[in-house]
């Protein structure tokens, strides 16, 4: 199939050679050579769609177009619907890891407000609907729960309750901000991968970033102070720390759903059952921890 993708690409002239990229968990990612130029493939899976592990196909599209747009996403060369795919730039610039999102915060923000600034997406993501999809894709699939998972349920409610009160106008947002999803081109930060995108609090989007780089308190701050800057509240800061925590509540159940329903096609040099236990025991820190209360009160303020 990938041979008579590449077969239809005018842009792939001449002796054509491909990479596999790793580090999509999900659809297939390839770099192409071809007549001295460089170009990233992106063809879409149709099952994770059907899993419920990320927006439909043609919406992913859609909104990587919309992202390229603003700057913050690679070009879009071109689309080839019949086939689910698309042809990118190719961003010469190095992938960030968990450990250097605290060096590229500004860069980072800057990426976010770009994309956010841009022309609405033709979809919702809410994270907590997220998590009742999930949660009903192992229940009805039998892929069970982590230990102790639905009893703090209650509790991801009372925080829902909260972030409803006073909440924020959507944007279009990535959604799955994880490191290895940013490009730094220079100074410049790119985005890749609008698998999970859509119209979104932007607060999740930082609160997200946040939990799979694994920033403390300090780093939430310096964060969510590069994204607002002189905007920056108290109420804000604690709707992204708030979001942070639903971030690792709910992809724990990603991880567990991709691993039950998408086995065969999981990354074979990736533990999906240690991540997902990594988050939840994040989560459960989070949950715990005496501060919550006092988070709460504040987005409701």
């Amino acid at each position: 199939m990938l041979d008579e993708i590449v077969a239809r690409v005018p842009e792939f002239a001449g002796p054509v050679e491909l990479t596999v990229i790793k580090g999509g968990l999900s659809h297939r990612v390839v770099r192409v050579d071809a007549g001295g130029r460089r170009f990233v493939l992106r063809v879409l899976d149709p099952a994770v769609t059907e899993a419920g592990l990320g927006v439909s196909m043609d919406q992913e599209i859609a909104n990587t177009v919309l992202a390229a747009e603003t700057g913050a996403g690679p070009r879009v060369l071109r689309v080839l619907p019949d086939q689910h795919a698309l042809v990118l730039e190719y961003v010469d610039g190095v992938t960030l890891s968990a450990a250097d999102v605290p060096c590229r915060l500004e860069g980072i923000a800057a990426a976010c407000r770009r994309l956010h600034s841009g022309r609405p997406f033709g979809n919702e993501f809410d994270i907590f609907d997220k998590l009742a999809e999930f949660l009903a894709l192992c229940d009805r699939h039998g892929l069970g729960l982590p230990d102790g998972y639905a009893e703090q349920l209650p509790l991801v409610a009372r925080i829902r309750e909260a972030l409803s009160a006073r909440p924020l106008p959507r944007v279009p947002c990535h959604n799955d901000l994880l490191a290895e999803n940013f490009i730094a081109d220079g100074d410049r930060v790119r985005i890749v991968d609008y698998q999970l995108s859509g119209q979104n609090d932007p607060c999740f989007e930082l609160g997200d970033i946040a939990a799979e780089a694994l920033l403390d308190v300090d780093g939430v701050t310096r964060l969510a102070a590069a994204y607002f800057g002189a905007a920056l509240t108290d109420q804000l800061l604690a709707r992204v720390r708030l979001y942070l925590t639903m971030s690792n509540v709910t992809w724990t159940l990603w991880f567990r759903v991709h691993s039950g329903l998408l086995g065969g096609r999981a990354a074979a040099d990736f533990d999906y059952a240690a991540e997902a236990a990594a988050k939840w025991g994040r989560a459960l820190s989070d949950l715990g921890d005496r501060g919550l209360g006092e988070l709460l009160d504040t987005v409701r303020r």
